[in-house]
């Protein structure tokens, strides 16, 4: 069964959200303050329904607890993560573990956020995700047509596609993506941690959290990159990373 939230009579639309959390006070605390600021909110407390037909397509963001009864908020996300590669996964859990944030990134989630939380970081933890999804909207629509080739590599903006230099479709997540896309546009130059982190995730997230390297990591095996000696995305330590290729807009 799914509790629907919509926004106030008259209010515009933030967008769709479907939260997964088995504690009811805190499944009605997020569903009545999402509502509040304009989102239509489905609220599950397990997995069951959510894959109805139709449902995650219409998602603009998921909302995942990580402690769920029966299957656990990873194994949906993996799964979840393998069917809807564009759909954004925020992971809400009091599942501190630095391992724990580790492997929910490592599963594809674009951001995680622990329990207890602050309404405020709630909310902008979602708008920096729903904002990062709409402004790689905006720019594929500015330049459709618009591909980088790279080592044999071709990103194509307007299809949102990265294709292997087999011409293999290669899946990214929108994190992926967002982060592959700000790379390529500046080739050959350090880039720091805390400007990825901008760039990608927005002023409200931490400069010490761990979501661009493991996104790097995941970038880096994507791409057949060898994490000991990359040769295509570079370590450059105390600095950042630089994307060592040369890059060719066609």
């Amino acid at each position: 069964m799914v509790d629907q939230t919509q926004p106030p009579a008259g209010a515009q639309s933030s967008g769709t959200v479907a939260i997964v959390e088995d504690d009811p006070g805190i499944r009605d605390l997020v569903r009545v303050l999402l509502s509040r600021e304009g989102f239509q909110v489905m609220a599950f407390e397990g997995s069951a329904g959510l894959e109805a037909d139709g449902i995650v397509e219409r998602l603009d963001c998921l909302i995942l607890d990580l402690m769920l009864p029966g299957e656990d908020g990873l194994e949906i996300c993996q799964r979840l993560r393998a069917r809807f590669p564009k759909l954004p996964i925020l992971i809400v859990t009091a599942k501190d573990d630095p391992i724990d944030r580790i492997v929910g990134l490592e599963l594809g989630a674009d951001d995680y956020l622990a329990k207890p939380f602050n309404k405020r970081e709630l909310l902008a933890r979602l708008r920096s995700i729903l904002r990062r999804t709409k402004d790689i909207a905006t720019a594929i629509e500015a330049e459709t047509g618009d591909n980088f080739r790279f080592n044999g590599w071709l990103l194509n903006l307007g299809a949102r596609d990265l294709a292997n230099p087999a011409g293999e479709s290669v899946t990214l997540t929108t994190s992926e993506f967002d982060l592959l896309h700000v790379l390529v546009l500046h080739p050959k130059r350090v880039l720091s941690r805390e400007l990825l982190i901008d760039w990608t995730r927005g002023k409200s997230a931490s400069p010490f959290d761990r979501v661009i390297d493991v996104q790097i990591g995941r970038l880096r095996r994507k791409l057949g990159d060898d994490p000991r000696e990359p040769a295509i995305i570079r370590t450059v330590r105390g600095d950042g990373y630089l994307f060592a290729s040369t890059v060719t807009r066609c």
